[in-house]
């Protein structure tokens, strides 16, 4: 009997993304902001002015060198598969592009309320959407879920976002909206599974 593939939407959102760093990296260089302006990642005035907020959806999908789009895929990679695995096929997706969403307009609204204008894009706000949600997913499973723990998650996001604000050019808030969008989707989208015992089915605490 075959195995179910139950992570598969992951991996095709991670193949996605490497594809489409490849063909960026062929067409020109993938480091420059005025590139990555021009295929889809996001700056203020291109949403606010120039009505393209489609932007807000395709800079998760565009990243800046070949370091920021490893890094962020080999994360995704691995945390990805559990929390699919855990939500089914759509409830992932739908979390993981809200997140990314969320991250982009807090992003968005710092930028403009700061006047510190940036082009930006990358999946660390989807990203750290999972991060969010296996928090709360692996909170309400008595710490742990698989082999993730919540000491191991909080401790990675405490690191990540504190990395984040301490380096430069690093897109800190869509990070934070990320995470908390993530957080908030998986009390609204996870169900724990029944327990069977006996003949009986009790739900889960």
């Amino acid at each position: 009997m075959n195995k179910r593939p139950y992570d598969i939407c992951n991996k095709v959102i991670v193949a996605l993304n490497v594809l489409v760093f490849l063909v960026l990296d062929l067409m020109g260089d993938t480091e420059s902001g005025s590139f990555m302006y021009g295929h889809g990642a996001m700056f203020p005035d291109a949403v606010l002015v120039d009505g393209e907020w489609y932007r807000l959806i395709t800079c998760m999908f565009v990243h800046f060198g070949i370091r920021h789009v490893a890094n962020n895929m080999l994360i995704l990679f691995f945390l990805g598969d559990n929390l699919e695995r855990v939500l089914g096929h759509v409830k992932y997706v739908v979390l993981y592009l809200l997140s990314g969403l969320g991250g982009s307009a807090l992003s968005l609204i710092y930028m403009v309320r700061t006047g510190d204008y940036a082009v930006s894009g990358g999946a660390s706000g989807a990203i750290f959407g999972v991060i969010g949600a296996l928090i709360y997913i692996v909170v309400r499973n008595r710490g742990r879920l698989e082999n993730l723990t919540a000491r191991r998650l909080i401790f990675m996001a405490v690191l990540s976002l504190y990395y984040g604000f301490t380096a430069t050019g690093v897109d800190n808030l869509a990070h934070v909206g990320g995470l908390v969008c993530g957080f908030l989707l998986a009390i609204l989208l996870y169900r724990k599974k029944p327990v069977r015992t006996g003949t009986e089915y009790r739900t889960g605490l």
